[in-house]
């Protein structure tokens, strides 16, 4: 999960794993897998940083790179 800022100052929390896209037009529109959209204060840049630390913190990141490493790729 991720912390983020809705538009009017107050937190959500995100499940990064539901993330399908991010957009920036201008605001940063959150669509999620569900078909949800949530508009963030944050860049789409550091919204990218944040999916990316998390995926990091819960072994995604390296899960996936031992995977390839297994079937040989």
């Amino acid at each position: 999960m991720i912390s983020l800022t809705r538009l009017n100052g107050r937190p959500v929390i995100v499940n990064a794993l539901l993330i399908e896209m991010i957009e920036e037009t201008p605001d940063t529109m959150i669509s999620l897998t569900t078909g949800k959209k949530i508009t963030v204060l944050e860049k789409a840049d550091v919204v990218v940083s944040l999916v990316r630390t998390y995926m990091q913190d819960i072994g995604s990141v390296r899960a996936s790179i031992m995977s390839r490493d297994a079937e040989g790729l």
